[in-house]
């Protein structure tokens, strides 16, 4: 039961990709299509976050310790995760607009090209942060 728990969140995402590729092919707009796998990541990180709750709500196992000592490590394990997602996702964004500028900057002067690398830089240096907050989180969980 549990394989099937685990699979279905993957075969919403693989699913999902393929139907935005086919829209795109189809002649649907990229950001609509962005849009969509956006809200399928919403739904399958709703379903994956609430359907452990509901199975394991029990009056009884909130009140012990134990279970809520359990109960805050897996909220850790979810803000660790949102802060590297997150953080890894500003940082494809900001490295997607400082890329083609610094390429646009070194092919008009080609002594701009240590310039434009740093600006590239400092955009994954976003994700490199995030990830740092994330070790932070888990190794207060330890």
């Amino acid at each position: 039961m549990e394989f099937i728990f685990l699979a279905i969140p993957v075969v919403f995402g693989i699913v999902s990709v393929i139907l935005a590729d086919r829209a795109v092919r189809k002649g649907c707009k990229r950001k609509k299509a962005l849009y969509m796998q956006l809200a399928s990541f919403c739904a399958v990180f709703l379903v994956c976050f609430l359907c452990p709750m509901i199975a394991s709500a029990d009056t009884a196992a909130a009140a012990d310790t134990a279970a809520a000592a359990a109960s805050g490590n897996g909220l850790g394990f979810i803000g660790a995760a949102i802060a590297t997602g997150l953080s890894c996702i500003g940082g494809g964004i900001a490295v997607g607009y400082a890329a083609p500028a610094a390429i646009g900057a070194t092919s008009e002067d080609s002594a701009n090209f240590g310039k434009s690398l740093i600006f590239v830089a400092l955009g994954e240096g976003v994700a490199l942060y995030g990830m740092l907050v994330s070790i932070l989180i888990l190794s207060k969980l330890g």
